[in-house]
């Protein structure tokens, strides 16, 4: 059985552990920066959309800390519901965390909370982690700047799925069977993966749950894009980050030279391409180098297995911008590990063997029932690991999806693809795909707690597909 849709779309977790302490400012430590989750209003399809947002200082969307500068920050809920945000990408004590029930209590319309503690640098972003609130945008970039890096400008680029429809109604379709593979499903050939006689019956990958009325890059469409004006022969540094609920997208630079420098806020050795694959929960840095001529490029990101994209435009001073359809001809790739093979860590994991071993298999059942070890979320077995352990944890996923994996509190070092030894990136959120995909990550239990672990598909996540990895007493 599934956790419960009014369960998860209500209340949250039973409350394991209390809200973390205001700061003393008696003592003058320094004002916290104000971040305010609040409702606001923007144009989709030339319509009006009331969705959610977390405003910071001056007005802007999110928040952005220079190197060394501390994660000082007073939380207020400004919106007519509770919930509670989640800091993606950063290792906080876990009553910091912002999962309801596990770090702290819901936060009330009209309270706040405050955190402080010493950020991880590079690209990550913050979200609700309670019911559906990212489906309703909920969520903005946390930009932390690193130290000793090459100075170039930056241009952050947040992805969305949007739909007019009402998330709740979107998810209790799929519960019902209404949704999900049957009537959204985009199948793919999977034949060497295939069921055969006596072993079941044939199955197939589906890459969509759920269809969007529009795919969104800084909230604006391609009937309306961002344009980000630079010079002849100038480099920039794009920040990308996923906050879809339940779409991979394949990055398109296009005509654009462009290099991979950093994936989830580690940094890798570049990797030079054109395509670059990021899914649900993941963020990607890229260095786009323009052409010494005057010209517009667009930037896109597009929807893995489907025609739909979004994106920016990239154009020199006084440069025409020509229209760039919201579809293209051709359907793009689905998300895989072809970028993964590739990348390396530019400050890996210490070598050391691993003290622990652990299995997550990933599971399905009709009509909507996703799992982690053969249990949804109500029922889990939580995974032990103890304080100082180097952990070895392999996904398996035999279902039809592929699943981003995602862990608070850590990051991992990805050291296997299927049987193939690899010593890859830093992370904190890794595809495996459909049908027999295995994906094997490291990392040291050096953040006590209890954390969540779950797939970054929202409605996967909210039909069961989570757990957490807890550290003995």
């Amino acid at each position: 059985m599934a956790w419960s849709r009014r369960q998860f779309l209500g209340g949250g977790l039973a409350l394991a552990a209390g809200a973390i302490a205001p700061f003393d400012r008696a003592l003058g430590q320094p004002a916290p920066a104000r971040l305010a989750v609040e409702r606001r209003v923007i144009e989709v399809n030339k319509q009006p959309a009331s969705v959610y947002g977390i405003r910071g200082p001056g007005g802007r969307h999110g928040l952005v800390l220079e190197a060394g500068q501390r994660f000082q920050v007073n939380l207020e809920n400004r919106a007519e519901l509770p919930t509670l945000i989640h800091w993606h990408g950063q290792t906080p004590p876990l009553a910091q965390d912002g999962v309801p029930g596990l770090s702290q209590p819901l936060l009330q319309p009209g309270r706040s909370y405050d955190y402080d503690y010493a950020p991880r640098p590079g690209t990550h972003w913050m979200h609700s982690h309670e019911g559906l609130h990212e489906q309703l945008l909920m969520a903005a970039p946390l930009i932390v700047h690193e130290a000793g890096t090459a100075a170039m400008r930056e241009v952050v680029v947040m992805l969305h799925d949007f739909t007019f429809a009402d998330a709740a109604e979107v998810f209790a379709k799929l519960g019902s069977g209404q949704g999900g593979h049957a009537m959204h499903g985009a199948a793919m050939d999977h034949s060497a993966h295939a069921g055969h006689a006596g072993h079941g019956p044939m199955l197939s990958a589906h890459l969509h749950d759920v269809e969007y009325d529009a795919f969104l890059a800084n909230d604006r469409t391609l009937d309306d894009p961002e344009v980000i004006r630079a010079e002849r022969g100038e480099r920039i540094r794009l920040r990308l980050i996923n906050a879809a609920t339940a779409t991979a997208f394949i990055i398109d630079a296009g005509a654009l030279s462009a290099q991979a420098i950093a994936v989830d806020g580690n940094p890798v050795r570049p990797v030079p391409g054109r395509r670059f694959p990021l899914a649900m929960g993941q963020r990607l840095d890229l260095v786009l180098t323009l052409p010494r001529e005057n010209g517009a490029w667009p930037v896109l990101a597009r929807r893995e297995g489907d025609v739909a994209r979004t994106g920016i435009i990239v154009a020199t001073p006084g440069a025409r911008i020509a229209k760039v359809a919201t579809k293209g001809r051709d359907k793009a790739a689905a998300a895989d590990l072809a970028l993964e093979r590739r990348l390396v860590a530019h400050q890996p994991l210490a070598r050391r063997a691993p003290d622990r071993r652990l299995k997550v298999i990933l599971g399905e059942k009709p009509p909507y029932v996703w799992m982690l070890n053969e249990a949804t979320f109500d029922r889990r077995q939580p995974l032990a690991v103890r304080r100082g352990e180097r952990v070895h944890m392999t996904f398996e996923n035999p279902t039809t999806m592929m699943h981003p994996m995602h862990l608070h509190g850590h990051h991992f070092q990805v050291v296997a693809l299927g049987a193939e030894r690899i010593a890859g990136a830093m992370r904190d959120t890794v595809i495996v795909p459909a049908l027999g995909g295995r994906v094997t990550v490291a990392f040291d239990a050096d953040n006590p707690g209890e954390w969540m672990l779950h797939c970054h598909n929202l409605y996967h996540m909210a039909a069961g597909m989570m757990t957490t990895v807890k550290y003995a007493a």
